[in-house]
């Protein structure tokens, strides 16, 4: 009898918590309240003062997509399973569905100590993800065929937003609106780092 759960069943799931965090921070947005015989001008100021709102939400929609890629191109190399990887699945997707609250917060309140829980939930997801990879290659549960160079790429290709996260903590400190952007900065970090280890 097989205690384990089949590996296709661990990424059906994960995909399952991905749309749902999504689409939950989506239907969380509160969209302005326009009163009757607004101006045109009114009604555009009124959608105006929601852009940070949206700002916000544009950042966390895509810092989730990041992580699923992410999870899914170490999945792509992860041929089987065994019981510590569904349990760090299962924490890592625990900090994902964190991700809607933490930007409700951040929309609703936008205390710089926010931010720093906000950047922590990020830089735990990310981490747990790298510990998973590390798992697999130590317990050969990856594909035979991947070389030490790629393994090493798609390790480091991992830390890249835990870092990201972790250092945007420090700029939070010195300018909060320039933190949120500071993340940007993992799509120019990915692209060096995919000219150095090409595929």
């Amino acid at each position: 009898m097989q205690r384990q759960l089949r590996l296709e069943h661990i990424v059906s799931f994960a995909d399952a918590i991905f749309a749902f965090s999504i689409t939950f921070m989506a239907v969380t947005i509160d969209i302005p309240k326009l009163a009757q015989n607004l101006t045109q001008t009114q009604v555009i100021d009124e959608f105006l003062k929601s852009i940070p709102e949206f700002e916000i939400y544009a950042i966390s929609f895509f810092v989730i997509g990041v992580y699923w890629i992410a999870y899914h191109q170490i999945f792509n190399q992860i041929v089987n399973s065994d019981t510590a990887v569904t349990w760090l699945t299962l924490v890592f997707l625990f900090f994902i569905t964190l991700i809607p609250f933490a930007t409700n917060l951040q929309i609703g309140f936008g205390y710089p100590i926010l931010f720093v829980l906000f950047a922590l939930v990020l830089a735990m997801a990310g981490t747990l993800l790298t510990i998973t990879w590390l798992h697999a290659t130590k317990n050969k549960l990856i594909d035979k065929h991947l070389t030490q160079r790629e393994i090493h790429s798609i390790l480091l290709e991992g830390i890249i937003p835990t870092i990201v996260y972790f250092l945007s903590i420090l700029v939070s400190f010195i300018d909060l609106q320039t933190a949120y952007y500071f993340w940007i900065v993992i799509i120019p970090a990915k692209m060096i780092l995919r000219k150095k280890y090409p595929s």
